[in-house]
């Protein structure tokens, strides 16, 4: 009698499409040991990859988008975003400690709406960079966008604008401010707060760009090199520092913290 492996045991790769057992794949923080491919995570899932266990506490849950245009069916699409995901909006914020450094905290989710940047967004990252300036302490945002989101149209571009200007005062603060970029990150998210940070990380293989690569050719009527618009690229070009494996972003993350904050203080000293 022939003896059949649970189907959950296994896990299709999204990018070789190769079976991977599920424990190992959850091991490798959900990265494929045959390809390398990065699958898109959840904002939790980010969270709980590098926060300390029990650190975190989120902020402003409840800022949520408006529909200031009366765009159509957009109210409704924010809702059954919000019944399918369980999250209020595209980024979830708050505080933690990074190996017991504190640090503010922005992750994006490309499940809702494809990560798109709302002026609930805008307000929201506005906010983490505001509590870092108060609070002196480093800021670390996870950049997973599709761009600004069009049913709110000038109010979603504004944001460019606003989150620019909160990181130029968080700057006064001396703290760093370290962005991961991940699949994808692109238009106006990453031609505003994603692109300026201290230290600019990138996961393998992600999109990193302002438009698809066919509007961009036809915009500036040059073809363009193959795989201009991946993290590896970019680092190649000066537009990434480094392009980091999953499994070593936590570890880095600390160097870095250690490096531009300082030694942590002994417990009880």
């Amino acid at each position: 009698m022939s003896l059949k492996m649970p189907a959950d045991q296994w896990v299709k790769c999204a990018n070789c499409k190769e079976l991977v057992y599920r424990k190992e794949f959850e091991k490798l923080l959900r990265v494929c040991p045959m390809c390398n491919h990065h699958q898109r995570l959840r904002a939790s899932e980010r969270i709980a990859m590098v926060a300390d266990p029990g650190s975190f506490r989120e902020h402003d849950a409840t800022v949520i988008s408006a529909d200031p245009l009366g765009f159509p069916e957009y109210a409704e699409k924010l809702d059954s975003t919000r019944a399918v995901t369980g999250m209020n909006e595209a980024v979830v914020c708050g505080e933690a400690t990074l190996e017991g450094y504190p640090v503010q905290l922005g992750v994006m989710d490309h499940h809702f709406r494809a990560g798109s940047m709302s002026a609930a967004v805008g307000e929201k990252v506005r906010r983490v960079f505001a509590r870092g300036t108060d609070k002196r302490q480093a800021v670390l945002l996870f950049i997973a966008s599709g761009g600004a989101r069009v049913h709110e149209g000038l109010h979603g571009l504004m944001q460019m604008a606003k989150t620019s200007a909160a990181i130029a005062r968080f700057q006064t603060s001396g703290r760093p401010y370290l962005v991961v970029l991940t699949d994808p990150s692109m238009a106006g998210v990453l031609a505003s707060y994603a692109s300026l940070g201290d230290v600019i990380l990138a996961e393998p293989g992600a999109v990193i760009g302002f438009t698809g690569p066919r509007v961009m050719e036809q915009t500036v009527r040059v073809k363009l090199p193959p795989g201009h618009q991946t993290a590896e690229f970019q680092m190649d070009h000066g537009m990434v520092d480094m392009v980091i494996d999953r499994v070593k972003l936590r570890p880095t993350l600390r160097s870095l913290l250690r490096g531009m904050v300082g030694v942590l203080p002994r417990k009880g000293a």
